[in-house]
């Protein structure tokens, strides 16, 4: 247990589940006193939402949709139960996205993702996280508040600063993106400056490529954990380490519900398949019910050898909106969804726009158990054109063969 934040994180699944759905119905009616969420969840009996399946006939509510719900009614979109002057922050975000902050002990759930890189009471962080406008600097700050740990806030850019306080204060663990970790390393080298007392680094915002960790790895940060999280939830999952050595997959928080659903709908997908994050999070000030992030993963299956027993996902697998101009036309993933739903014989499809600009092809590939059947493509064909007013072919192939990547819509143009 000592490599446990809680006994919670080492809870059966089955219990862990229960507790979540079980208290669905109360976050729901806590939401419906939002104008909001009122709106979005208009007869909608909060006591008959106990199950995912009850739960995934509600509609999703996707981070695109925020900057035109917030600009219909400032600052959150009529989104929060907690009124503006009773909260401690609030932040805002490119687009303007405004995010709000209550009140009480490691708000954002960071203090899970510090403990499993191996962050203990009384190690210092050098936090290089934003501090201005966005939360990242203050989600991670508190926290290491929450495990007792003092904190440098360094925020971005002054990078021989950076390097000098590392020197002078001798920090355990940084905190910020991967590639401001790289660029201290080698300003530190270019001035012959000792920071080896980072020997820890949680990452986040950015990509982590294979080739950063082994580079970090073999410039002293002996381990180099990533946290996947968004503005809006705070930390969703987290990577872990079993014997010092990386452990497969992110960790979900303990707090948050996850769905994978098709892109551009609010389906769930078969599990292992890659689809849209869409989360509950039971967030007393601000609750989100069915928030899709635009962010695509897959659930890993089994529990992790790290000895936490929640779901595991991939990690980051790209961006869910593939929305994609033809002909002059935008061509939506929730579109392929209403022509799959009008042909039950379809288990799964992908439109592929081919040729060169201003040629455009689009075919519909469908996995179905009958690739011979004529009458099925024509109908297709029409649903094509019904739904999208464009032209477009399909290919009926057998169940299994297209990729599990999440891709709905694949632009495989020639731009030369």
């Amino acid at each position: 247990m000592s490599d446990l934040l809680d006994a919670l994180e080492a809870r059966d699944p089955a219990a862990r589940e229960h507790d979540l759905l079980s208290s669905l119905p109360a976050l729901i009616q806590q939401a419906q006193t939002a104008p909001g969420w009122a709106k979005i969840l208009s007869g909608i009996n909060p006591a008959d939402i106990t199950t995912r399946a009850a739960l995934a006939q509600l509609p999703v509510t996707r981070k695109s949709d925020l900057q035109a719900l917030q600009q219909a009614a400032l600052p959150f979109g009529g989104l929060t139960t907690t009124d503006v002057t009773k909260l401690s922050r609030i932040f805002m975000s490119p687009g303007p996205i405004f995010d709000p902050e209550g009140r009480g002990s490691d708000y954002w759930r960071f203090a899970r993702p510090l403990y499993a890189l191996g962050v203990r009471s009384g190690e210092i962080i050098q936090n290089c996280f934003a501090y201005h406008f966005t939360p990242a600097g203050l989600m991670a700050e508190g926290g290491a508040m929450k495990l007792g740990c003092p904190v440098i806030p360094a925020g971005i850019g002054q990078t021989e600063m950076q390097v000098q306080s590392m020197n002078l204060l001798r920090p355990h663990a940084y905190v910020g993106t991967p590639s401001f970790l790289k660029i201290i390393i080698e300003k530190a080298q270019e001035m012959g400056t000792d920071i080896s007392s980072v020997s820890k680094a949680l990452v986040s915002a950015e990509a982590l490529p294979p080739s950063l960790r082994t580079w970090l790895q073999e410039h002293g940060v002996r381990h180099v954990l990533q946290t996947y999280g968004t503005a809006d939830i705070g930390n969703i999952a987290y990577e872990t380490l079993v014997h010092g050595e990386l452990s497969p997959g992110m960790v979900l928080d303990e707090t948050l519900l996850l769905e994978i659903v098709r892109p551009g709908t609010g389906d769930p997908v078969s599990e292992g398949e890659v689809g849209e994050i869409v989360i509950t999070s039971f967030n007393p000030d601000y609750p989100l019910i069915r928030f899709g992030t635009g962010d695509m993963t897959a659930v890993l299956p089994g529990i992790s050898p790290c000895g936490r027993t929640n779901t595991r996902i991939k990690g980051w697998m790209g961006r869910a909106d593939q929305t994609t101009k033809i002909r002059a036309m935008f061509v939506h993933p929730s579109q392929v969804a209403d022509i799959v739903r009008r042909h039950p014989e379809i288990k799964k499809a992908r439109l592929v726009v081919s040729g060169e600009m201003a040629n455009d092809i689009m075919t519909l590939q469908c996995e179905v158990a009958d690739t011979s059947s004529a009458s099925l493509t024509a109908g297709i064909i029409e649903s094509i054109r019904d739904v999208t007013k464009l032209r477009g072919d399909v290919i009926l192939v057998a169940a299994g063969s297209l990729p599990n990547d999440g891709k709905v819509i694949e632009d495989a143009r020639s731009y030369k």
